[in-house]
């Protein structure tokens, strides 16, 4: 015969947090341990950190602080603000965090701390069970945790906001500096995109500069046929058949896309001075796109307005 777990109040098991289920938790450190697959040893109740005393702090496998907080019932902001307190007082890098019910909200903030990999952060649900009429038992169920798929989603959303920060401060300082020369992108403002743009004077026709990380680019974006796509083939084809005299006003050759695959089409100016990590060379990329953009409008706009 097989019997059914029974989840039992957790009241009924451990009637008080500090005096009963932490009291427990010492002596029995290792079912933690097991659930969140940490060595745990050396544990210790009410540890001075400042002016508050922390739940049990114990040592990992390499002797480090790992502090624990528990919560007999839903996770709260006063907890959670706790657990970011002790830690910072103790120097920790591992926190443990364990409730009867964690808050969605709550959640979300340990996979968002674990992200941002300042610490190791473990939330994980209590509940108690018997099976049949057995002795209560202990259910420790990791709810979120440290991973390395975690910590690489991390370092990428870093990765991107220091892009983005450098994207910003590129534009700005080009659309500065380019409203010295020209009124093209006057009245643009830099965002966080690798990539400022304008109209052309026409539907589906932007001037755009482009940079990346080590090259940068002005382009004419050519999307003026949203549905077939067969008129922005019309449109640069009709340009590529005026290469030779586009470029000779240009001064100086062009990259003709027609991007077949896709839907719309591109011509372009490279720029090969440097990128976005060249940051102590922007000041002269800035000005090779500006002074290339000039021209690239110049040598186009009575060719397209043509078309």
């Amino acid at each position: 015969m097989i019997s059914r777990i029974q989840r039992i109040p957790l009241r009924d098991v451990w009637r008080h947090e500090a005096l009963d289920f932490t009291k427990w938790l010492e002596s029995n450190v290792d079912t933690l341990a097991d659930a969140i697959g940490v060595t745990l040893s050396n544990i210790e109740h009410e540890q001075e950190a400042g002016d508050f005393s922390v739940d049990l702090v114990a040592e990992d496998g390499s002797g480090e602080p790992v502090v624990i907080e528990n919560q007999l019932g839903k996770s709260d902001h006063d907890h959670l603000g706790k657990l970011l307190t002790y830690l910072a007082a103790l120097d920790a890098k591992t926190a443990v965090w364990i409730v009867a019910e964690p808050r969605p909200e709550h959640v979300r903030a340990v996979g968002w701390l674990n992200e941002s990999g300042l610490a190791k952060f473990y939330l994980l649900k209590l509940e108690a069970i018997r099976i049949g009429e057995s002795e209560p038992a202990p259910l420790l169920t990791l709810i979120t945790g440290p991973s390395e798929e975690i910590t690489k989603a991390g370092t990428k959303k870093k990765e991107l906001s220091r892009r983005d920060d450098a994207c910003l401060r590129f534009f700005d300082g080009l659309l500065e500096r380019a409203r010295k020369k020209t009124q093209l992108h006057a009245n643009i403002s830099p965002g966080t995109a690798n990539w400022v743009g304008t109209s052309a004077g026409r539907s589906g026709l932007a001037l755009n500069y482009v940079i990346v990380k080590h090259s940068a680019r002005v382009e004419l974006y050519i999307d003026v046929d949203r549905q077939s796509g067969e008129g922005n083939k019309a449109m640069f084809d009709g340009l590529a058949g005026q290469k030779e005299a586009i470029e000779v006003a240009f001064g100086g050759p062009l990259h003709w896309e027609r991007l077949d695959g896709s839907r719309a089409c591109r011509i372009s100016v490279p720029i090969e001075k440097g990128g976005l990590l060249d940051e102590e060379r922007w000041p002269e990329i800035q000005d090779a796109m500006i002074d290339a953009m000039i021209r690239f409008e110049k040598a186009l706009r009575p060719r397209w307005e043509k078309l």
